[in-house]
């Protein structure tokens, strides 16, 4: 035989009829599957959270649902990277206190009127105490509103509230006293003692 080769059949890994790129799409498939199924859990799990810190931080609940989902969309986007590896909670609040702060530069401090009010989704009763509180954190800038709502309504200790809004614990204490100062002296000294 001169210049004839004889050709050999190359048999897949695994065997005969069964191609090794199917099987990697399949693992592929169930990885990312599996992946979804934790941010469906973890969203279901701190959404309302999100939700909670992101009105106290804007006074309104659709701009709240609208930081929420911005928040929720940039965890997604690096869900694959952050899902076993990260403190999800903590991260969470990171990039919803950014969102927040970004939000706050772009946004002008321009209010729209409307006709109407619009639908609170937790129509909850306007007791005085409420109105007022939330009246004198509306004037709080936004930084000591971040670490009052962070420290004093999440209940986060001042180490984790410095992580989340990248400042030190130092600073994280000096404007937590000074909030509550200024807080204090808005709301005047009867409404502390009730």
């Amino acid at each position: 035989m001169t210049g004839v080769r004889e050709v050999v059949p190359v048999v897949p890994p695994g065997g005969l009829g069964r191609d090794p790129v199917t099987g990697w799409g399949r693992a592929r498939q169930r990885q990312k599957a599996a992946r979804d199924d934790e941010f469906t859990a973890f969203v279901a799990a701190v959404a309302p959270r999100l939700r909670r810190t992101a009105y106290l931080m804007s006074r309104d609940w659709h701009l709240a649902q609208d930081l929420t989902q911005i928040t929720l969309a940039k965890m997604y986007a690096s869900w694959g990277r952050i899902w076993r590896t990260a403190n999800l909670e903590a991260y969470s609040r990171r990039v919803l206190m950014n969102a927040v702060l970004d939000q706050k530069k772009r946004r002008s401090d321009t209010e729209v009127v409307l006709a109407d009010l619009p639908e609170m989704p937790h129509q909850r009763p306007n007791t005085e105490l409420h109105v007022a509180l939330m009246d004198a954190l509306a004037t709080m800038p936004v930084r000591d509103r971040a670490v009052l709502v962070l420290r004093h309504w999440e209940d986060l200790s001042v180490e984790t509230v410095a992580e989340i809004l990248g400042m030190s614990t130092s600073a994280v204490k000096m404007r937590n006293a000074r909030a509550l100062s200024r807080l204090r002296a808005l709301l005047g000294e009867d409404f502390v003692r009730n």
